[in-house]
Order: structure tokens, then C-alpha cells, then sequence
């Protein structure tokens, strides 16, 4: 269905400047965060330490536009994959909670079919969490999620709207793997499960390992001891045509291979949210701390 829809020549949102050109990169960003902050890591090491122009086709709106992008050679790298999402959305294949053979199957499959390379991970996952507040987290006595047995039927529960009916992972497999039902779900967007919870609407959400705001909101995240969710593991994946016209380029991308731990990416993630700095100031100081810049620029 998405091929048929995006093949009819109409620009995807956030498209309608990536021309490209003979020494421009173009990488595709979601209108996420980390996505933005992710893009612009990349970015700024390329025109640092090349003397490439960048474009950043920014925002756009969700996993499956960012893969059409590179699809269609609007944009060179998608700056931020999962595994799991690369699997089931992108791929459209099942998922599987083994780490390893989730990323060999999609490095094979995005080979195969699209001709790109999917890069070694950033270094981190960006998992589903669930979330209490630190003072329900004592009071109940909360570390790990099957923790939430014990309350599960007088919790409210705030969560991502895209997630409540998701197959596969999403809330009904949930329920049927951990044996709970909460006492009422509430679908709404990402961006708010966390201030509900803080501000005592919510008593558990459903939010993102990596977002600052777990730091922001001092929340407490319960792990996942029966492994519900399956490996979301960060990369970066590239057209492979950029590489064969610009082979330098590969070993600078690897420059970033395991170079970025959750702390890290939460901590950068926090300077955008929390502290409201433009994710293009916080890559440079990022690439900067970590003297990622070799060049005389």
C-alpha cells in the first residue's frame, strides 16, 4: 500500500527542498527529538570533517516516510532505525525478542531489497518503558513490570495512541503475555504520557528509554523482566549508492559505531527538551567533548 501511494510522484512532507546534488548528503530525520539530534550529529561530522554540504530533510512524520524517502533517493541516510521497527513496519516481517537475529535480518533485508547498509548500532536501544513516579515506585514496592500485578486494576494508564492497537507489541499482546489489565488505558500522544504521569493523571505511562524527560520528571522506569518488547537497537541506514559514489564517507559514518550509550542519549535528548538548546548546538557539543572533529575547520 505505501509503495502505491508514494509512487505517484508527489513530494513526501519535509521533501520539498532535498534536491541533492553532486557533493550534497542528504539525511532523512523524523520529527522526533532524537531523530533531529541524531541527523545533526551526522551532519556536522560530515561538512566538518568533508567538504560536503549536508541537508537535513527534516520532520518528517513516521518510520515508514522516513524509509520511502531513501527509497525513492530523496534522502541518502535515515539517521535513526530500530530494529523493531525496521522488522515489522518497514520490512513488514515478524518480530522477534532475539537481539541478534533481529539485526542480522534486517542488515540482510535491507541489503537485498533496497540496496542500503545498515550500520552497527549507535550503542543503544530505545525501548518501550513502562513508568511510575518515584513515590508510587516505594510506595507499591515497583521495580519490575510484572511489579504492576499488584495494582494494575486501579491504575490509570497513559499511552501512546499509536501503540494501544498495534499488533504484535502492542496493548492486547501485552495484556495476554503479563496476565494484567489496567483499569482504564488512555490513548494519547507521546509527548504528554510523561507530564501526566508527573502531574498525577496518570499512575502508569508507557514512554521511551532514551527521552530526557524520564530525567526531566525524575520517573521511575520498571523493567521489563519477561522481555514483552522486542530489541529496539539504533542505527543508521544508507543508500548504498551514496557509499559506492562516496567511499570516504563509510569509514567517517563508522566513527559512530557503539559510541552512544541510553545515558548519553538521554542526556542529549534532555538539552533539547529540558533545556531547550537546538539540536544542532547539542551535536556540535557532543562531537566536540568527544573529539570527534580532526580536521582544521
Amino acid at each position: 500500500m505505501l509503495v502505491t501511494v508514494f509512487s505517484s510522484g508527489c513530494s513526501l512532507p519535509g521533501l520539498g527542498s532535498a534536491q541533492g546534488g553532486a557533493d550534497s548528503v542528504r539525511i532523512a530525520s523524523l520529527n522526533t527529538t532524537e531523530s533531529q539530534v541524531l541527523a545533526n550529529i551526522i551532519s556536522e561530522l560530515v561538512k566538518h570533517e568533508t567538504n560536503y554540504q549536508t541537508e537535513i530533510v527534516d520532520n518528517l512524520g513516521s518510520a515508514p516516510l522516513m524509509h520511502q524517502a531513501l527509497v525513492r533517493n530523496d534522502a541518502d541516510i535515515q539517521a535513526a532505525s530500530y530494529t523493531g521497527t525496521e522488522l515489522t513496519t518497514n520490512l513488514n516481517l515478524p518480530p522477534t525478542k532475539n537481539a541478534k537475529k533481529a539485526t542480522q535480518t534486517v542488515r540482510r533485508e535491507v541489503k537485498q531489497r533496497y540496496d542500503q547498509t545498515d550500520f552497527p548500532s549507535y550503542g543503544y536501544e530505545n525501548l518501550f518503558a513502562f513508568m511510575v513516579t518515584q513515590k508510587d515506585a516505594k510506595k507499591y514496592k515497583l521495580e519490575t513490570v510484572s511489579d504492576l500485578s499488584k495494582v494494575a486494576d486501579k491504575f490509570k494508564f497513559g499511552v501512546d495512541s499509536n501503540w494501544i492497537n498495534r499488533k504484535g507489541d502492542g496493548y492486547q499482546a501485552f495484556q495476554q503475555y503479563y496476565h494484567m489489565s489496567f483499569a482504564q488505558a488512555y490513548p494519547m500522544q507521546i509527548g504528554l504520557v510523561y507530564s501526566a504521569l508527573a502531574s498525577g493523571k496518570m499512575n502508569v505511562v508507557l514512554g521511551y528509554s532514551t527521552d530526557g524527560r524520564v530525567d526531566s520528571y525524575h520517573l521511575k522506569q520498571l523493567k521489563d523482566n519477561r522481555h514483552f518488547f522486542p530489541p529496539y537497537e539504533a542505527s543508521m541506514i544508507v543508500n548504498n549508492s551514496l557509499l559506492r559514489k562516496h567511499p570516504e564517507l563509510k569509514p567517517l559514518l563508522h566513527r559512530l559505531d557503539g559510541k552512544i550509550d541510553v545515558h548519553t542519549m538521554r542526556s542529549l535528548n534532555y538539552q533539547v527538551d529540558d533545556q531547550l538548546l537546538e539540536p544542532k548546538v547539542v551535536a556540535q557539543k557532543f562531537l566536540k567533548k568527544n573529539n570527534y572533529f580532526r580536521g582544521d575547520k
